[in-house]
C-alpha cells in the first residue's frame, strides 16, 4: 500500500471516503482570483488524508458516519494542510512531496495568510452545526501545535533537546492531530466520554509511532539522490536517531557532534559523516525499536474495541503507518 488509492481501495470507508473528498474539495473553493488558484494548487498537491482515513475508520467503529464526521475530517484535513503551510515558512522548504511548497511560488507573506485563512475555515464549518465539542478538540490541537513548533524553534536554535524534550515536541507537532483525528471521529457518531479519550490516547500513539518514522527516513536512502537526505540536521534539527548518539557519547564527543550541527549543518560532507554516525552505532536501530513499541501499544489498544471489520481496517492502517517507504 503506498498510495492513497490503494490504501483506501475494498476497506469498509472505499464510499465514505469518496464522500468526504468531495465534501473537502466543495469547502476548499474560492470566488476570490488570488485565493482561487492557490486552493486549487492545494488540492491537487494534497497527500494521501491519512487523517481523515482515521476519523471515518473512527466513527465507523461506533456508528454511522454522517455530516458531521465529514465536516471533522474536513477540519481535521485543512489544518493539518494549513500547518504544513506555516511550517514551510519557518522551516524556509521549498518544496513539499516533491513538489514547490506554496511559500516557494506565492512567498512566504502570502503562504502566511493563506494558512490563517485555512485554519479559520477549518474552525468556522463546525459554527454551522451542533458541534461543540468538536470546536474544544481543534482548538486544543491547534494550541498544542503552535506550542510544540515554538518549542522546536527553540530547541534548533539552542541544540539543547532531550528524549523529554523530542517527545513533547513530537507529540505537540504531529501526534496530537492524529489524537485529534481518532476522538472527534468518534464524537461524530457518540457522546461517550470514556470512547473519546480511549480513542484520543490510541492516536497519540499512532501520532508518535508516525513521527519517528519520519525521522528515520531523514537517515534512510533516498531514492532519486542515493543517498539520506539529512534534511533535519541542515535545520539543526536533532531527533530520535541522533538522541541516541549524543545520549551514549562522551561529552568531547558530544561536543564536537552538537558543534557540527551548528556551524557546518549546510557542509553535505559533514551531513553524510553524522548520519554514518547514526547508523553505525546502532541509532536508526534504537529509533525503529521505540517506533514498534508506540505502534504495537496502538494497535493492542484496537485490538480491545468492538470487533468490526472496520477495526480490522484500522489496524492494518497503523501498520501501513510505520511499514510505508515515503
Amino acid at each position: 500500500m503506498t498510495t492513497k488509492t490503494s490504501l483506501i481501495k475494498g476497506s469498509t470507508i472505499e464510499n465514505e471516503f469518496s464522500e468526504f473528498e468531495n465534501f473537502f474539495h466543495a469547502i476548499l473553493q474560492s470566488d476570490d482570483p488570488v485565493l482561487s488558484p492557490i486552493l486549487e494548487y492545494i488540492i491537487q498537491k494534497n497527500g494521501k488524508h491519512m487523517r481523515p482515513m482515521f476519523i471515518l475508520l473512527s466513527a465507523k467503529i461506533f456508528g454511522e458516519i454522517s455530516k458531521k464526521t465529514y465536516t471533522a475530517a474536513s477540519s481535521i484535513e485543512i489544518m493539518h494542510t494549513a500547518s504544513l503551510i506555516h511550517d514551510d515558512v519557518v522551516d524556509e522548504s521549498e518544496k513539499r512531496r516533491g513538489s514547490f511548497s506554496v511559500n516557494a511560488v506565492w512567498k512566504n507573506k502570502t503562504a502566511v495568510l493563506v494558512g490563517d485563512f485555512l485554519m479559520s475555515v477549518g474552525l468556522s464549518i463546525n459554527m454551522e452545526g451542533p458541534y461543540i465539542k468538536f470546536i474544544d478538540l481543534l482548538t486544543n490541537a491547534f494550541k498544542q501545535m503552535s506550542e510544540g513548533e515554538i518549542i522546536q524553534l527553540s530547541k534548533s536554535r539552542k541544540l539543547d533537546i532531550d528524549f523529554d524534550s523530542y517527545f513533547d515536541i513530537i507529540y505537540k507537532k504531529t501526534a496530537v492531530l492524529f489524537a485529534t483525528s481518532l476522538a472527534i471521529g468518534a464524537a461524530s457518531v457518540t457522546e461517550d466520554q470514556n470512547i473519546i479519550d480511549n480513542m484520543y490516547d490510541i492516536g497519540k500513539n499512532i501520532g508518535i509511532a508516525f513521527q519517528i518514522k519520519d525521522d528515520i527516513f531523514d537517515y534512510s536512502i533516498h531514492q532519486d539522490i542515493g543517498k539520506p537526505t539529512g534534511n533535519d540536521l541542515k535545520e539543526k534539527k536533532i531527533t530520535l536517531p541522533m538522541l541516541y548518539i549524543l545520549d551514549r557519547s562522551t561529552e568531547i564527543e558530544k561536543k564536537k557532534i552538537i558543534n557540527t550541527i551548528a556551524k557546518e549543518n549546510q557542509n553535505e560532507e559533514k551531513i553524510q559523516e553524522l548520519i554514518s554516525l547514526v547508523i553505525d552505532n546502532g541509532g536508526l536501530d534504537y529509533a525503529t525499536e521505540q517506533m514498534n513499541k508506540y505502534k504495537n501499544r496502538a494497535i493492542s489498544q484496537i485490538k480491545s474495541l468492538p470487533d468490526s471489520p472496520s477495526k480490522t481496517d484500522m489496524i492494518k492502517l497503523v501498520e501501513y503507518v510505520t511499514d510505508r517507504k515515503k
